[in-house]
């Protein structure tokens, strides 16, 4: 007996259902109900035979089941052999095939100008002044832009619409203009480099962390101050340290910093003139690695140190641009080995850092006008990527493509009727952000080449601006106010209206002044206050105390006659007083001597 049939007895032999006895009437007529319950009979031998062809028919399925995958599964795997023959027949399919898996949507790598995704733009209103500054998260999400009006916008690709508005503008630094914005290599804070001597960093929603310490402007070695003294021009993160961070500033120095110590710097690095001078760094940036650190001066020099040792330069060219202009942009290339450098000279170079003595190639005639034109290499690192700058109704600011290699130029855009100052190529979206001189920051993109990005905002529709809620129930009417309940109106209305106009309520006539004392909360005209008592008192009183002797031998008589306090007390001692006679003005004036007289 198989298994399941054993278990299926079991279970059968355990079942026993309860049932009414076969006689009730019998029992009734003895005089009780029944004779109680007893047990139903089972057929066992049939249960067992029912059983057991259910196992077979479950068994027969589970085996024809089995069958048909294994067959479906032979016809697949002959199916993928035959592909194979076919691909392999078609050499191009088997470029294209492999180009696919090497570099996903990097393909067709024979021409590196198919790779740039400029099929489709999305432009971001930053304001009306120059864009001067652009960072994108390692991620991609969200992308902060900053300007000449001393905005830093943020913007999020994955939460934006149609309408495209950055969800926050602040100004982090008050009245000064935004040099250089990044994300750090977590993309979790943002540092923000403007045109005064502390650099500040705010977290990914834009609110501040840490800001650097201002050095003292009295010392004279920049070594023992804690901090930048001048304007500052640029700054990055480290790509390997998330906490540390570089500036450089008009003080002439390269200082690192670190996120948790905000009161003093970490290192300085001072660049040197030919004649061991102070000369102002406008540039400055990390090698791939961060083992080395690059700063380009006013006086043409670029200089590299290590980053351990910040004494002397490990690599040094003295003369890669002309002298007083402003290098505004250093970039390594992804593999480490090559610097491109974008001079206010107009040049764009390319430079072995193994052989710095003279650049690999070197391109002139772009023009550049601000302290901060870039460029930067594509994720492939065969294409580099600069941008011109032009004068108003001078044409439309491009942003020029050249091979790594050859320094060829094989491509350009024409971006908008305005400079074009910042570019960033980002490896990950496949996705171009350029700033513009007249406010605005453009993304180029790509359906196929691009992921993410600008491609996640210009499908999601524009919100609708709410409107007000307002009932639309009918106006109620009171009782009142229906015709059949309205007092009629008098048909003369003369007699009327000049009735209300003797009533003070209906014609709101003001109240008059209050005449004398005040009365009824109000105040009177005079005499209500103390001072106005006290004022009106002294105008009315007609008294004349000009001879206080008068005044006092007024009262001579009545004292003498009832004598109260002082006289009581002297009568005995008291002696007679006697008083000077008044003489008449006529005798006084005679008998005074000349020069006594009053003059008339």
């Amino acid at each position: 007996m198989d298994a399941e049939e054993t278990v299926g007895a079991g279970a059968l032999a355990t079942h026993v259902e309860l049932v009414e006895g076969p006689d009730p009437e019998l029992a009734a007529t003895m005089g009780f109900s029944g004779f109680g319950k007893k047990a139903r009979t089972f057929d066992l031998e049939a249960m067992f035979e029912q059983t057991r062809r259910t196992a077979v028919e479950r068994s027969k399925k589970m085996l024809e089941a089995r069958a048909r995958e294994e067959e479906a599964h032979k016809e697949k795997e002959l199916r993928s052999q035959h592909e194979d023959v076919d691909s392999a027949a078609s050499g191009s399919n088997i470029v294209e095939a492999t180009s696919i898996k090497l570099f996903g949507f990097f393909g067709l790598f024979q021409n590196p100008v198919k790779k740039i995704p400029d099929s489709h733009e999305i432009t971001l209103q930053h304001g009306t002044k120059t864009v001067s500054a652009l960072g994108l998260d390692p991620s991609g999400a969200r992308l902060v832009t900053g300007g000449y009006d001393y905005d830093v916008r943020l913007w999020d690709f994955a939460g934006m619409d149609a309408s495209l508005q950055a969800f926050r503008s602040l100004q982090p630094c008050e009245c000064h203009q935004i040099k250089s914005l990044q994300y750090s290599s977590t993309g979790d804070v943002i540092l923000v480099v403007s045109g005064n001597s502390q650099a500040k960093v705010l977290d990914r929603d834009g609110f501040p962390v840490m800001e650097c310490v201002k050095g003292d402007q009295y010392i004279v070695d920049m070594a023992n101050t804690k901090g930048h003294t001048a304007m500052l021009n640029t700054g990055c993160w480290h790509p390997k340290i998330k906490e540390e961070f570089l500036t450089c500033s008009n003080d002439g120095t390269v200082r690192t910093w670190d996120v948790n110590n905000d009161k003093k710097h970490k290192g300085v690095f001072k660049p040197r003139s030919v004649q061991g001078k102070r000369v102002i760094p406008t540039t400055c940036t990390y090698s791939r690695d961060g083992k080395l650190i690059a700063a380009g001066c006013q006086d043409g020099s670029i200089q590299i140190w290590d980053r351990n040792m910040n004494v002397h330069t490990k690599f040094h060219c003295r003369q890669a641009h002309a002298p007083g202009t402003e290098t505004s942009c250093l970039t390594f290339s992804y593999d480490g080995t090559v610097l491109a450098s974008r001079g206010g000279d107009d040049t764009l170079k390319i430079w072995d850092i193994r052989q710095f003595k003279k650049p690999l190639n070197s391109v002139e005639g772009l023009s550049s006008f601000f302290p901060m034109t870039d460029c930067c290499f594509s994720p492939d690192d065969k294409l580099i990527v600069t941008g011109t700058s032009i004068k108003k109704g001078g044409g439309n600011g491009k942003l020029i493509f050249f091979e790594r290699e050859t320094f060829q130029k094989v491509y350009e855009i024409e971006v908008t009727d305005a400079s074009v100052v910042r570019c960033l190529w980002h490896p990950k979206l496949n996705q171009i952000m350029v700033g513009t001189g007249n406010g605005l920051a453009k993304v180029y993109y790509d359906p196929i080449k691009s992921q993410r990005g600008a491609k996640l905002c210009v499908v999601k529709t524009k919100r609708k601006a709410r409107q007000a809620e307002t009932l639309t129930q009918d106006y109620i009417i009171t009782p009142h106010a229906l015709p059949m309940f309205r007092e009629p109106r008098q048909r003369s209305t003369r007699k009327q209206l000049e009735k209300d106009r003797l009533d003070p309520l209906k014609s709101h006539k003001p109240e008059p002044p209050v005449a004398g004392p005040g009365r009824g909360g109000r105040v009177g005209t005079h005499g209500g206050t103390l001072s106005s008592y006290i004022v009106k008192n002294i105008a009315l009183d007609k008294t004349d105390d000009s001879n206080p002797r008068e005044a006092i031998l007024r009262h001579a008589k009545e004292a003498e006659d009832n004598p109260y306090w002082v006289a009581p007390a002297y009568s005995k001692t008291q002696p007679k007083a006697v008083f000077a006679e008044v003489e008449s003005e006529e005798d006084e004036t005679d008998n005074k001597p000349e020069w006594k007289k009053r003059k008339i």
